[in-house]
């Protein structure tokens, strides 16, 4: 495996913890050079350390993906930095959850801002550096983009919005020499729901997501990281997360039946 990514860029949003941070160790040690993104900078150079630590090389740059200069700005540094830029990870995400008459219209709002708009501009601001490259453009989702939830709406929303997302710029792309994966994870260690429904981190907050189920985000990465690289056009990450995403989609009366029964 290492060796694989020798001579490319990679470039991960919401690059500091959990997926993205995962993220950006595999493709290091897969032999990137990787720039991560976010908007905490205390997390991104702790990245940063843990790929040089191991010998690779790494740029962090602050980004909030809502704010499209700033989007502009870090594509180019970047590229400024390394030169090019081949592989570009639309990662930056949070969850807004709770009883659906208690989400306000700002919460709505930032949500769907994060989750869909970040993800839109990131790889609006990345795709005519990866034509130059033939390279990989790939949108971390999740498996409720395939099956909803009671008590997560919004975010349900935002990621059924970037499967449709995907599939649109999929064909968009044929022929190009760029491809676009869209990665569907169920369960994965990270800070998400440390992240308050107004998109502030609480540190003391606790995550409540059932651990019976839930993937290292070492592991989840190295199989994303084998999907992108495989220019797979969709991915669901783990056993449980391709049951919930076939019933989402296949079964999806009998799947909601069954939620309605459980409460």
């Amino acid at each position: 495996m290492a060796g694989q990514m020798d001579g490319l860029v990679a470039w991960i949003t919401g690059g500091g913890t959990g997926i993205g941070r995962a993220l950006a160790l595999e493709f290091a040690a897969r032999g990137a050079r990787v720039a991560v993104s976010g908007r905490r900078a205390d997390r991104l150079d702790e990245s940063v350390a843990l790929i040089q630590a191991a010998g690779g090389e790494a740029q962090a740059l602050v980004c909030d993906v809502t704010v499209e200069a700033q989007v502009e700005a870090t594509v180019a540094a970047v590229v400024g930095h390394f030169g090019q830029l081949d592989i570009a990870v639309a990662n930056a995400g949070y969850g807004v959850v709770g009883a659906f008459e208690r989400i306000s219209a700002d919460q709505w709002r930032q949500q769907l801002d994060v989750n869909v708009i970040g993800v839109a501009l990131s790889l609006r601001h990345a795709l005519p550096e990866l034509r130059h490259r033939g390279g990989r453009a790939a949108v971390v989702s999740s498996v409720l983009g395939k099956i909803s939830l009671p008590k997560n709406a919004p975010y349900a929303a935002s990621k059924h919005a970037l499967v449709g997302m995907c599939n649109a710029l999929h064909v968009e792309l044929a022929g190009s020499g760029v491809s676009i994966t869209d990665l569907l994870p169920g369960y994965v260690e990270s800070e998400i729901a440390r992240v308050d429904n107004n998109g502030v981190f609480q540190a003391d907050r606790t995550d409540r997501r059932s651990r019976r189920n839930m993937w290292r985000a070492e592991d989840a990465a190295r199989e994303m990281a084998d999907a992108i690289w495989r220019r797979k056009r969709e991915h669901v990450i783990g056993g449980q997360g391709r049951l919930a995403a076939f019933a989402g989609q296949h079964v999806p009366a009998i799947a909601y039946w069954a939620m309605r029964r459980r409460r």
